[in-house]
């Protein structure tokens, strides 16, 4: 069982648990998430104060629809989805909502809550037509480690949801900002002590933000914050919290968006100015030259230091003649793609396995804590949807091997089973560690994705890689993790070149 017909046998489980739980507080919110399963991927923001979430958010939609500064719309849950017009709700705790003003001004976002106190509002709901939104509903949360410890709650509670499964968020991108060890201890906090499908490391990444930032800044910021963003991969203390780390820039990303003609204009009269102006941010306003200073300011608001040295280089050698090109390498410094790469090929591409898994572990969760009549052949139902669903089977060893539950005896194996397992993407290729479809071809053949060579080489691949492990489990040595990772690659393989043919 994969793909929709996993969505469908949850959809019919949560259904008969709320009809199991009717006339209990828990109906109603398992009715939500069976609702939930058929609506897009809600991915979360989550980091500590000022960590860069909502300026990253704006640069993925590709507008400014997170207030970046600190206003008190800030200290609440809001949920960012596709809508037929730009408009805001508040939910109210009991549920009830109410539309409240959408504002935008000076470039800038923001929700007036008018006569409502932000203790009386549960979370936001703003709705934005863009196509950027339609497989993707974007969850922007409270700073953690807040002055204000009933903000932070507002994230950990939303973020760990509750027993039924109607909050929290089905992937989670982890904003750090600082470097040492408290880090470890931030993301740890965010999984959960039990078996409850909060935050995992099949469905958290690790973005190493304001990576301009890195080294207060220096010409070597991005390339210094790739380095640590490495190490971070390599800790195996991190490994077991989320699937990877990188590092971005999203205010060089919103920029690369919102750059203008006029824009690319100041950053080329910069370009003729001596190179001491750019020393310090103090320097580079105080400079009498062609941009006055209003326009400077704008620029280092936008850009930062960082990036206005950038796009200043980028001008000066020749690799920005205009503007569209100066959008290009401010982009390709924001290492914004590489957000949305992961985005897309790692949550949204198993959307469904993600989505039907969290709802699955409500129902078991539920189960566990809330026993009413009924409730043993629900527990019986959980295992005949997990024995019949290999995408979520393989979820789950996933998770196993990344927190070191299950051990395969070395890196170079673990790192194979779970890249078969999908840890880098859901493509039967990415699996198999082959190229991307067409690539190989001669040089006068076409760059066919369905072409026969194409298959024969996945179905090869799939088999050699199965054969490999069947190996690997017949060893003498071989322990029971090693057969068990075995048994669910060999479906895993098969299905693989099934699909192929």
């Amino acid at each position: 069982m994969t793909g929709a017909r996993t969505v469908d046998a949850v959809r019919d489980l949560l259904r008969d648990a709320a009809a199991t739980y009717a006339g209990t507080p828990h109906a109603a919110t398992l009715t939500t998430a069976a609702q939930r399963l058929d609506g897009p991927l809600r991915v979360a923001f989550a980091g500590r104060v000022k960590a860069g979430k909502s300026t990253l958010l704006n640069a993925l939609v590709g507008q400014r629809l997170a207030a970046t500064d600190a206003t008190e719309c800030t200290r609440l849950v809001t949920t960012y989805v596709d809508g037929p017009a730009a408009r805001a709700w508040a939910v109210l705790p009991t549920g009830e909502r109410r539309q409240v003003a959408f504002v935008r001004e000076g470039g800038q976002t923001r929700v007036d809550l008018g006569a409502l106190a932000v203790e009386d509002v549960a979370r936001l709901v703003v709705e934005y037509p863009s196509s950027r939104l339609e497989h993707l509903t974007l969850v922007d949360t409270p700073g953690l480690a807040s002055a204000r410890g009933e903000v932070s709650a507002r994230t950990q509670e939303f973020l760990l949801g509750d027993a039924d499964g109607a909050d929290g968020a089905d992937a989670v991108l982890y904003m750090l900002r600082q470097v040492h060890e408290s880090d470890v201890d931030f993301l740890r906090a965010f999984h959960a002590d039990d078996d409850t499908w909060a935050v995992t490391p099949v469905n958290a990444v690790g973005v190493l933000s304001r990576a301009d930032e890195t080294g207060g800044g220096r010409p070597d910021a991005l390339a210094t914050a790739e380095s640590i963003a490495a190490r971070y991969r390599a800790d195996p203390r991190v490994r077991a919290l989320v699937q990877t780390v990188v590092p971005v820039c999203g205010l060089l990303g919103l920029a690369a968006v919102e750059l203008t003609q006029a824009r690319y204009e100041h950053v080329a009269s910069l370009a003729a100015e001596p190179a001491h102006v750019l020393l310090s941010a103090d320097r580079f306003l105080r400079a009498a030259g062609a941009v006055p200073s209003d326009a400077r300011a704008a620029l280092l608001d936008d850009l930062g230091l960082f990036g206005v040295r950038l796009a200043v280089g980028a001008v000066r050698d020749g690799s920005a003649p205009d503007a569209a090109a100066l959008a290009a390498v401010l982009r390709g410094a924001s290492r914004l793609d590489d957000v949305r790469d992961l985005l897309l090929h790692r949550f949204v591409a198993r959307s469904g396995a993600l989505q039907a898994q969290r709802a699955l572990r409500a129902v078991e969760t539920l189960v566990a804590r809330v026993p009413v009549a009924g409730a043993d052949r629900l527990a019986r139902r959980c295992d005949e949807v997990v024995a019949g669903a290999h995408d979520l089977v393989e979820l789950r060893l996933l998770a196993d091997l990344r927190t070191g539950e299950i051990d395969v005896g070395d890196d170079a194996a673990r790192d194979e089973a779970e890249r078969l397992l999908g840890a880098l993407g859901d493509d039967p290729r990415t699996r198999l560690g082959l190229p991307a479809a067409g690539h190989g071809a001669g040089a006068d053949e076409p760059d066919d994705p369905g072409r026969q060579v194409g298959a024969a080489e996945v179905r090869a691949a799939a088999v050699a890689a199965l054969r490999s492990w069947q190996r690997r489990a017949a060893h003498p040595f071989a322990g029971p993790d090693v057969r068990r990772v075995t048994e669910v690659l060999r479906r895993t393989c098969e299905g693989i070149a099934a699909a192929a043919r």
